[in-house]
């Protein structure tokens, strides 16, 4: 069969919605498995980690294709928890399109917003799959004026459900030719964001069937239209609908090349996953946008460093393989051999990258990386600190290289060196943390001790400050080091990190001493004067000088940081504290009670709308107050407060009301 489309689509959902069984259903009814697995057996072909199969809760993402007609689908399951925010928005950022699926029983529930709240601003394609309409408490018609209210205006409903909330429930598509009605329900739909498509319902000659379908496609596309299907992923209704919705509204337009002056097509792409083998072996996923790959290839990885600096990694692919493409071997789920070139909007599995991480960008050997900048995802804002249970030799070591191994799956959680032998692991939430416990206990045989959750501070200067050592005649520095060292600090625009440049001569040192300064630098920064890293700011290097053959790389390392340290101090620094962004919906007559309880917590209150059957409060609150919030909520609201939140940037406050780094 010649696959002349490709499509790559997310599925979504809060836990427990029934995204990963739709997955497998979608799966089997296409024809690309011969037998259904179940979340509760834990033999679903994309939760294949032992601790997704043991909790039933998708942690990392996985790529699962089949095929309808001349388009291959790359159905990507992802996680579906909170925490794990940061994993989903990096998968997002390599989709055609998404499903979001909802409960026909629990309807619109809280991170189900979050997620349609990022799919929205992200202007994502995206349908909508009402699951499990066989449940006894199934709803319909409420649900979608719930979905109207709290997660887009603009649905389309492309189902009607009859027997619902039966284990006979059925959903039956409705079709444009043959239901006159319908046919208005869309296009009355549709007109209210497309104002020539509204002259034609008004004024006629009313638009044709195939005209109402490609305008609908067309919505969908753009993400300002959201079709809604209903079905039950257990029994297989409306799985057939929503297979023509997705192969039919969400196919994008053809990719481009993105082309040098000599006319020769850039590779350019982004890695979502990453798997590792006993061996040690590395395998990326990796979404190609534009250009091609071959095995053998040349090519750059582009990353951010934790303070913001852009790290290059040069590698050559020793094996690719097109997911779901037929080719030398099995090319089903396990994603046999496959075609060998990767072309815009494949993914391919590629071999020989041993540096890569998620989140890395391709770009050409040269490094040019001129196509669109990765999302900013804001930084975790807890930090922990991790030891062995057992004290025995070596113990400390192999948890560090496990923790380190699992950062390349996660770089946001950033495994780095604690004290006394411990690692230290920035995290978005508590469940990370038990899932971290649970994936080195059961992957690793490593039982592990974390500690309590702290806050990540983070310090920014807030005006220039220089300084410097100098060598004396025959002397070293008056600290004692044999190098002249000069340093200017200025701050930088927010979200920067931090940039190294040089007023001095290139070549003026030796290389050595030259990189010992940056590198010291940016270590440096990380612990900043007062143990919370220096970001988005600019430092100089003003002076340099040495003396041959006395001087060495331990001096520049050793007089850098008393410098730097000197150059803060005069630049002067804020401490800022990280923030939430939350939404919280709550009954009449529980706004005096809830507002004066965020109030007390230091949360900034923004904006207090509705008044007709609840309100919606919103605002910025201190990350480390949020689970606060989220445990007196409840008590305040008889159980009905509906909370979201965010990692959201920061917010200035004074040293005395932070917490001591944990060093």
């Amino acid at each position: 069969m010649h696959i002349q489309h490709t499509l790559n689509i997310g599925i979504l959902a809060h836990v427990d919605a029934g995204k990963t069984s739709l997955t497998e259903r979608l799966l089997f009814d296409t024809g690309a498995i011969d037998r259904l697995g179940s979340v509760d057996a834990g033999d679903t072909q994309t939760d294949s980690g032992a601790i997704e199969r043991q909790r039933g809760i998708t942690v990392r993402s996985a790529v699962a294709p089949f095929t309808v007609g001349a388009t291959q689908v790359n159905v990507i399951d992802t996680p579906g928890h909170s925490d794990f925010v940061a994993e989903v928005e990096r998968v997002l950022g390599v989709l055609d399109g998404a499903v979001l699926v909802l409960s026909a029983v629990e309807g619109v529930q809280a991170h189900t917003r979050v997620l349609m709240r990022t799919l929205r601003e992200m202007r994502l394609p995206t349908l909508l799959f009402v699951n499990k309409i066989d449940r006894a408490g199934a709803r319909e018609e409420a649900l979608l004026a719930d979905i109207r209210r709290k997660l887009a205006p603009h649905i389309v409903p492309m189902t009607s459900v009859r027997e619902l909330g039966t284990p006979s429930a059925r959903a039956l598509p409705r079709a444009l030719d043959d239901e006159p009605e319908f046919r208005t329900q869309v296009a009355e739909a549709l007109a209210e964001l497309d104002d020539a498509l509204l002259a034609r319902v008004v004024d006629g000659p009313f638009p044709s069937p195939d005209e109402l379908y490609t305008a609908l496609a067309t919505q969908t596309r753009q993400g300002r239209t959201h079709p809604v299907h209903f079905g039950s992923a257990r029994s297989g209704e409306g799985i057939g609908a929503l297979i023509d919705g997705i192969t039919g509204l969400l196919r994008p337009a053809p990719v481009g090349h993105s082309t040098d002056p000599a006319g020769a097509a850039h590779p350019r792409g982004t890695v979502f996953a990453v798997e590792r083998e006993p061996s040690g072996k590395k395998t990326a996923y990796l979404r190609l946008f534009s250009g091609t790959l071959t095995a053998r290839q040349r090519v750059a990885l582009h990353r951010n460093g934790p303070d913001g600096s852009r790290l290059t990694y040069p590698g050559q692919i020793t094996a690719l393989q097109v997911v779901g493409r037929p080719g030398n071997g099995n090319a089903g789920l396990a994603g046999g051999q496959g075609t060998r070139q990767l072309t815009p909007g494949t993914i391919g599995k590629v071999s020989g990258l041993t540096e890569v991480r998620v989140g890395d960008r391709l770009t050409d050997p040269a490094g040019r990386d001129d196509g669109p900048r990765p999302p900013h995802f804001p930084a975790p804002t807890l930090r922990t600190l991790v030891r062995p249970r057992d004290q025995v030799p070596g113990a400390a070591a192999r948890l560090h290289a496990a923790l380190q191994h699992l950062a390349e799956q996660d770089p946001l959680i950033h495994a780095a060196p604690g004290p006394e032998g411990s690692t230290s692991v920035l995290l978005y939430g508590e469940i990370q943390k038990e899932i971290l416990a649970a994936t080195l206990a059961d992957d690793f045989g490593i039982e592990a001790v974390f500690a309590p959750s702290r806050t990540v501070y983070l310090e920014r200067p807030v005006g220039v400050g220089e300084a410097h050592q100098s060598l004396g005649r025959r002397a070293p520095s008056p600290s004692g080091f044999w190098a002249t060292v000069g340093l200017r600090v200025e701050p930088a625009r927010r979200n920067s990190g931090v940039a190294f440049r040089y007023e001095t001569e290139l070549g003026a040192l030796p290389h050595a001493f030259h990189t010992a300064i940056e590198e010291t630098v940016h270590s440096a920064l990380r612990s900043g004067p007062r143990g919370w890293a220096v970001t988005d700011c600019t430092v100089t290097l003003t002076r340099s000088g040495f003396v041959g053959p006395v001087s060495t790389a331990g001096d520049f390392r050793g007089l850098t940081p008393l410098v730097l340290g000197q150059a803060l101090e005069r630049a002067g620094t804020q401490l800022y504290e990280p923030c939430h962004t939350f939404d919280v919906d709550i009954p009449l007559d529980a706004l005096p009670a809830v507002t004066s309880c965020l109030a007390a917590l230091g949360a900034d209150l923004e904006e207090t709308a509705g008044g007709t059957t609840s309100w919606l409060v919103k605002g910025v609150i201190p990350a480390s107050r949020v689970r606060s919030a989220e445990h007196r909520l409840p008590g305040l609201t008889r159980g009905e407060a509906l909370w979201w939140s965010r990692p959201s940037g920061d917010r200035p406050i004074s040293r005395s009301t932070a917490e001591t780094p944990g060093r």
